[in-house]
């Protein structure tokens, strides 16, 4: 697949808007340059790979293992994407339905590998922060519940949607979907934090434990 450079993204995306570049020409143009040893093109897909698989701490410090980024390019990616998150950050947006969280996880669906992430929630239904708990393991069953709460206590989060994508295109869940969601939600209910919802979300549906009532309604 032909693969623009930086010279055509910039030339294009003041042609066509910020709408037109795909994620890692967003990148390019926020780099700027790359390296002898790594081109731009090659160093925007290593860091579009570190931003889907680390969570908001361990961003800087991903993206410093990455040969050719040094602590400015690092900050700058990072001061970007926590910009962008700021400004559509909705105060009064409130997760009251399994749908109304849809747009903050949609992207995973997008992911060739399999994406579990945690988002935690406040007493009002306020999202606290999405946190990418593992990626690539195919396997529901691997997730060990202090995985799942460790951040959240320290958070004081009242409750947690879990989520993960079936690169696959089956939205349904497994047995050990089933299985290890059951052993989650029993765990969550020990420590006084509800587990509200798991959804699975594939490119063009999801499907929500709590619709389909095989989790219990925690209200």
């Amino acid at each position: 697949m032909y693969q623009k450079n930086d010279l055509e993204v910039r030339e294009l995306t003041l042609k066509n808007g910020l709408s037109y570049p795909s994620d890692e020409e967003l990148v390019m143009l926020i780099l700027g340059s790359g390296t002898k040893k790594m081109p731009i093109e090659r160093l925007a897909t290593e860091v579009i790979k570190k931003v889907y698989k680390s969570n908001q701490n361990d961003l800087i410090k991903e993206l410093l293992d990455i040969d050719g980024i040094g602590q400015s390019k690092a900050l700058a990616i990072s001061a970007a994407l926590e910009l962008g998150k700021r400004l559509n950050r909705n105060p009064q947006a409130f997760i009251n339905q399994p749908k109304d969280i849809i747009p903050y996880i949609k992207h995973y669906a997008m992911q060739p590998n399999e994406h579990f992430v945690c988002i935690t929630l406040n007493g009002g239904r306020e999202i606290l922060s999405i946190r990418v708990i593992c990626t690539g393991s195919g396997n529901m069953a691997i997730i060990k519940p202090r995985e799942i709460f460790c951040e959240a206590i320290k958070e004081h989060a009242s409750g947690i949607i879990l989520c993960h994508n079936h690169p696959g295109g089956n939205c349904f869940p497994s047995k050990d979907d089933i299985k290890t969601t059951n052993l989650l939600y029993n765990a969550a209910a020990v420590l006084g934090i509800s587990l509200l919802d798991h959804i699975i979300i594939t490119k063009n549906d999801y499907y929500s434990f709590t619709e389909n009532d095989i989790l219990p309604t925690n209200n």
